[in-house]
């Protein structure tokens, strides 16, 4: 187990010397949707529980229906998941080694993947088949489908050259991030460099402490 939740150590600069690269998907928990046949079938009723239970805050519904105006209650409460449990975590991650005195780069891939008729859109796990190149195997015949497109492989060689760049000379081909600019990669075809896409979710989430989850507890 380890002494500290790895964000509470990173601040205090426990990977100052270690070059760190961070990132998700943009449609993170659409996937576990899509598993538990919950697309096309979520209500304001699930919605509004979503967003009481793994919004930040008492307000949390109220910041995400402002923040996100006319956003259905499906696209709602797979935002409120997806900030949850993977985007702000990897954000603050990549924010709490930057204020360790480290350095990052942080991603966002963005692209939608084609499976399925493309409803899992970019969703989690995407990364892993288009990293390894693992068409085949696993998650990538289900969110690439039963061939890879030519933008499939294109953006899987990207991100393969990112990654190899970066694990032999911690670059890996974009701007660093900082709390200024906020620049990151966005994988899409095409790519480039912006400002971090999820600037809402950002500043609902940006007073929020996380705590570890108590995988532990009975």
């Amino acid at each position: 187990m380890l002494p500290t939740a790895p964000w509470q150590a990173l601040a205090a600069g426990a990977g100052r010397d270690v070059e760190l690269i961070a990132g998700h998907t943009r449609d993170e928990f659409r996937l576990f949707m899509a598993f538990g046949g919950q697309l096309g079938k979520i209500g304001d009723d699930q919605a509004a529980s979503a967003l009481h239970v793994f919004g930040p805050g008492p307000d949390a519904e109220r910041r995400y229906r402002e923040g996100f105006p006319g956003a259905p209650a499906e696209r709602l409460y797979e935002l409120v998941q997806s900030d949850w449990l993977f985007r702000m975590p990897a954000l603050r991650l990549t924010e709490a080694q930057i204020a360790g005195g480290g350095r990052a780069h942080m991603y966002e891939l963005t692209w939608q993947a084609p499976g399925n008729g493309g409803v899992i859109g970019a969703g989690h796990g995407l990364d892993g088949p288009l990293v390894f190149g693992t068409f085949d195997m696993r998650l990538g015949p289900l969110l690439l489908g039963p061939a890879p497109t030519a933008d499939a492989v294109e953006l899987s060689t990207r991100l393969r050259t990112a990654w190899t760049a970066f694990a032999t000379t911690g670059e890996p081909g974009w701007p660093r991030y900082d709390a200024r600019q906020r620049l990151v990669q966005v994988f899409d075809s095409p790519s480039e460099v912006a400002v971090y896409p999820e600037e809402v979710s950002r500043r609902i989430w940006q007073d929020h402490t996380f705590a570890p989850l108590p995988l532990l507890e009975a």
